[in-house]
């Protein structure tokens, strides 16, 4: 089912890029930004600078990060670039401004789909997991500089026009996003299990979130158990429940949502 969800995701961001974006020289957030940028400016295809730009953070995310979500990320990659090979570049609509709101609605759509697989589509979310993984890092404020750096781009090589355009699609973009996947919700799982230090090493290699280990003991049974407590994003939430269940199906698990967290807590 997940694999699906990145398929076609995926799909559907290549057809906003194709049909709204890429012909009025209109870019998107991100990796995939500079891609349509170059994909304009040189004879190379979008896709295959897609996943050239993308390679390499990919590579470093197969050592760093969860396997599961890496995996559907490099499936994302892969499709979103064959995408942009096969779909015809086709110019639906003549009016710019309707082109970047449309295309940013339907890119939003197909990133919000991926998220919901617990993956991401490459690019500067791969960036973001590997430098959450230092303390205090700005990393809002990075990405944001990144983000406003395609813009500028896009207003010397291109037109001011399409600078605004292209702020209007990333805006777009985000605000789709959050209303289908909503990834700054934040839940506190605490977990009750008899293979504590299995289930803690497995989710340290697999997450990058902190974990607070205490022993318990079970009231009625008298056994003794081992106490889990992480904060984590809610698009990370599918990904840790299969863990759980391959590392003890008999664990118990209490999750709530989260209203605020203080501290040391690494925002993707």
């Amino acid at each position: 089912m997940h694999i699906l969800l990145v398929i076609a995701g995926s799909m559907l961001v290549a057809v906003a890029y194709n049909f709204f974006l890429i012909p009025h020289e209109i870019l998107s957030s991100g990796l995939s930004g500079i891609a349509i940028m170059l994909g304009i400016i040189t004879p190379l295809n979008t896709g295959v600078l897609n996943l050239l730009l993308n390679l390499p953070l990919l590579i470093l995310g197969v050592m760093k990060l969860g396997k599961r979500f890496i995996a559907y990320t490099i499936l994302s990659v892969i499709t979103l670039s064959i995408g942009l090979y096969i779909v015809p570049v086709i110019k639906l609509s003549t009016e710019p401004i309707l082109s970047s709101l449309f295309g940013g609605v339907l890119t939003g759509a197909g990133v919000g789909i991926i998220f919901r697989a617990s993956a991401s589509s490459g690019g500067f979310d791969i960036l973001a997991m590997l430098l959450a993984r230092k303390k205090d890092f700005p990393l809002g404020a990075l990405l944001s500089i990144m983000n406003a750096a395609v813009v500028v781009v896009a207003g010397f090589l291109f037109s001011w026009d399409a600078a605004l355009n292209t702020l209007i699609a990333i805006y777009a973009t985000g605000k789709v996003v959050d209303t289908i996947h909503t990834k700054h919700i934040k839940l506190t799982l605490n977990i009750v299990t008899s293979k504590g230090d299995e289930m803690c090493e497995k989710l340290l290699k697999s997450l990058y979130r902190g974990i607070t280990l205490t022993e318990g003991k079970g009231a009625y049974s008298g056994e003794n158990r081992f106490i889990l407590m992480t904060v984590i994003t809610r698009y990370q939430l599918n990904e840790v429940k299969q863990i759980i269940h391959d590392i003890d199906p008999k664990a118990f698990v209490n999750i709530t949502q989260t209203v605020e967290v203080v501290g040391l807590f690494h925002r993707d």
